[in-house]
C-alpha cells in the first residue's frame, strides 16, 4: 500500500461536518471529504441550496447527508451535533467554515452601524464559538483522533485591509480563537488538533459578497446596494489587469492536505500576502507604526 493509500485509509469511514456546506469552499470540502471515503454532514442555513448540493453528491454514490443549521444559534448547532452523531456516529472532523461578507466596502469604520457589527460577528465569530461548544465535548469524549478547522482569511487573520473593517476584525478573532483552542488541546493532551484555514492564494471565487441574501430582517438597517456582488466584479474594480481568482476546489485540496500534514497554519504554498505579512511582523518587532499598504 502506498503512502497516499495509507493516508486515505486513515480517513475512510470517518465523519466530517462542514458548515456553510451548500456552496463555495464548504461545498468543495464536502465533496472532497466524501470522495476520500468519509461520511459527510453538510450544514447550511440556505435549505434549497443545501438540498440541491446534497442530492447532487448523493447521486454520485457519495455518503453524505445534510442538516439545515444556523451557526448563530447555539440551539441550532446543538441540534446539528445531535443529528450528525445519530446519522454517522462519532465526529472526527469539524469545519467551522460558514462566513459572511459585510456591506462595508468603501465605508469608513465610524459609519458602520451596531447591526452591521452584530451580524458580522454573530456569523464569523460566534458561529465558530457555537460550533466548538456544540461539537468539541463529544469529540473529546470519544477519544479518537480528530480535527477542528476554523476558516479565517489572510485579510484580518494575518494582516488587515482598510476597506473591510468588520470582516477583517472578525477574521483576526478567528485566528486568535483557533490559537487558543490549539494551546488548550495541547494542555489537556487531547487527541484533537486545531487548524486555521486561510483560503487563497488569490481572491477566492465564491458568492460571499452576496451574503446580504441571508442577513436577518431584524439586523438590516441599510438598503443601499452592495458595492460588489461577485469576486469577479471586485477583481475588475480593483484596476489590476488579469487579476487571478482561486477556485474553491483548490482551497478544499489545500485544507485536506493541511489536515493530513497536521499543520496548524493551513496556508497556500505561496501567496501575494507573504510580503505584507512580513512587513507587518517586522514593524511590530521594530515598534514602528503600521504603513498603509496598497
Amino acid at each position: 500500500m502506498s503512502t497516499q493509500q495509507k493516508t486515505e485509509a486513515t480517513y475512510s469511514g470517518k465523519t466530517a461536518v462542514v458548515t456553510g456546506g451548500a456552496s463555495g469552499v464548504g461545498r468543495c470540502l464536502c465533496e472532497l471529504f466524501a470522495r476520500s471515503g468519509m461520511n459527510v454532514i453538510m450544514a447550511d442555513i440556505e435549505l434549497a441550496a443545501l438540498e440541491a448540493a446534497g442530492a447532487a453528491l448523493q447521486s454520485e454514490g457519495l455518503n453524505v447527508a445534510w442538516v439545515q443549521a444556523d451557526v448563530t444559534s447555539p440551539d441550532s448547532m446543538a441540534n446539528l451535533e445531535r443529528q450528525s452523531r445519530e446519522t454517522f456516529g462519532n465526529i472526527h472532523i469539524l469545519c467551522n467554515n460558514a462566513g459572511v461578507g459585510i456591506k462595508e466596502a468603501q465605508r469608513r469604520i465610524w459609519t458602520l452601524t451596531p447591526k452591521d457589527w452584530e451580524w458580522g460577528f454573530s456569523v464569523n465569530v460566534m458561529g465558530i464559538a457555537n460550533g466548538i461548544r456544540a461539537f468539541v465535548p463529544g469529540m473529546l469524549a470519544h477519544g479518537e483522533p480528530g480535527h477542528v478547522v476554523n476558516t479565517s482569511s489572510t485579510n484580518g487573520g494575518l494582516h488587515s485591509m482598510p476597506t473591510t473593517p468588520i470582516y477583517s476584525s472578525t477574521k483576526a478573532a478567528v485566528t486568535s480563537m483557533t490559537e487558543v483552542l490549539h494551546y488548550q488541546f495541547l494542555m489537556d493532551g487531547a487527541a484533537l488538533q486545531a487548524h486555521v484555514l486561510f483560503p487563497g492564494p488569490h481572491l477566492v471565487n465564491t458568492n460571499i459578497l452576496s451574503s446580504m441574501r441571508n442577513r436577518p430582517a431584524d439586523l438590516r438597517d441599510n438598503d443601499e446596494p452592495v458595492a460588489y456582488t461577485s469576486m469577479a466584479d471586485l477583481a475588475k474594480a480593483s484596476g489590476i489587469a488579469n487579476m487571478k481568482l482561486t477556485e474553491p476546489e483548490e482551497v478544499a485540496e489545500t485544507c485536506l492536505a493541511g489536515i493530513r500534514a497536521g499543520q496548524f497554519w493551513i496556508l497556500p504554498a505561496s501567496t501575494h500576502n507573504d510580503k505584507q505579512l512580513s512587513q507587518r511582523t517586522e514593524s511590530i518587532l521594530r515598534r514602528e507604526n503600521p504603513a498603509l499598504q496598497r
